[in-house]
């Protein structure tokens, strides 16, 4: 076999654009309604696909749904009755500010703190960008 002939049959073999789905998906959070609270049964999970610190999540999280909450284990107990798909939209817009690379939109992301500022450094890419404090 010449080297041509081995380089299309490797090319073959490569999954084609669009094909598999994509290799970061999305967490959704599982909800359980408690009278006036509501439970995040997956929490840690979902800080765990995000590769980020549970209290900066959950900063994240109270800052935007206006609520106290309470970590307890794996769940989180807020305050106040929310949908999932309220909560499905605060972890989106959290993933877009404070997991995917602004540059290549890659999720391989990690942040850092240097002297007083904070910023997502792409480990795929390289990049580095100034983000917010929560």
């Amino acid at each position: 076999m010449n080297y041509d002939s081995m380089l299309d049959e490797a090319f073959s073999k490569l999954p084609k654009k669009g094909e598999g789905g994509e290799r970061f998906e999305m967490p959704k959070s599982k909800i359980i309604p408690d009278g006036a609270k509501t439970i995040i049964t997956n929490f840690t999970e979902i800080a765990g696909t995000f590769r980020r610190e549970g209290d900066h999540l959950l900063k994240f999280l109270l800052k935007e749904l206006a609520t106290k909450g309470e970590l307890q284990g794996s769940k989180l107990t807020v305050q106040g009755r929310f949908r999932s798909d309220i909560v499905d939209r605060k972890l989106e817009s959290y993933a877009k500010e404070y997991v995917f690379c602004q540059e290549c939109g890659k999720p391989d992301t990690k942040i850092i703190k240097e002297d007083r500022y904070y910023f997502l450094k792409c480990e795929a890419c390289g990049a580095k960008h100034v983000i917010k404090r929560v």
